[in-house]
C-alpha cells in the first residue's frame, strides 16, 4: 500500500505548482492537466532518487516537456500547411493502398500491351506514349494514315477491355 501513499503525496505536494506553472505558459486547462499527469508519472519513475535540488530538478523537467510539446506542434502544423499547400496544388497525398493498386492496374496494361500484334504495339506506343504525328508514324511505316488511326483504335479497344477487368 506504500507506492500509492507516495503516489497521492507526490501529487498533493506538485500537481498545484505544476499546474499552475503549465496554465501561465499553454493557457488551457486541459493542456496543463495533461501536462501535469504526464510530469508526475515521469517522476513517479524517479520516486526513490535523492536529488541535490527536486524544484529545480522537477522544474527543469516541466520545461523539456514544454519544449517536447512545442516541437511536437510545430512538426504537427509543418505537416498541416505541407498537406494544405498539396491539396490546393492538386496533388493527391502518398497513399499504400492506392500505390499498390496502380503497380497492379500498370502491371495489366504492360501485359495487355504485350499481347497487342507487334506492329499494332509500336503504332501505338509512338502515337500514345511517344507524341509521334499519325502522318509521320504512317511515312515510317508506309502505310495510310486512316491505318494509322485503325491500329491506335484497335490497342486503344483492346487496352480498354482488359482494363476493366481489374477490380
Amino acid at each position: 500500500m506504500q507506492p500509492v501513499r507516495d503516489q497521492l503525496n507526490l501529487g498533493r505536494r506538485w500537481r498545484p505548482a505544476l499546474l499552475s506553472y503549465f496554465l501561465r505558459r499553454v493557457r488551457d486547462h486541459a493542456e496543463a492537466e495533461d501536462l501535469t499527469q504526464e510530469l508526475i508519472a515521469k517522476l513517479l519513475k524517479h520516486e526513490g532518487d535523492d536529488f541535490a535540488s527536486p524544484e529545480a530538478y522537477i522544474f527543469q523537467m516541466a520545461s523539456n516537456l514544454l519544449a517536447d510539446r512545442a516541437r511536437r506542434m510545430k512538426v504537427r502544423a509543418q505537416y498541416r500547411e505541407l498537406l494544405g499547400r498539396s491539396e490546393e496544388a492538386g496533388i493527391d497525398p502518398i497513399d499504400p493502398f492506392r500505390v499498390a493498386a496502380g503497380r497492379a492496374e500498370l502491371s495489366v496494361l504492360a501485359t495487355a500491351l504485350a499481347s497487342l500484334p507487334e506492329r499494332t504495339q509500336t503504332i501505338f506506343i509512338l502515337y500514345r506514349l511517344e507524341n509521334l504525328g499519325q502522318d509521320k508514324i504512317a511515312e515510317t511505316f508506309g502505310i495510310s494514315v486512316s491505318a494509322v488511326k485503325k491500329h491506335v483504335a484497335r490497342a486503344m479497344a483492346g487496352l480498354m477491355k482488359e482494363m476493366r477487368s481489374v477490380p
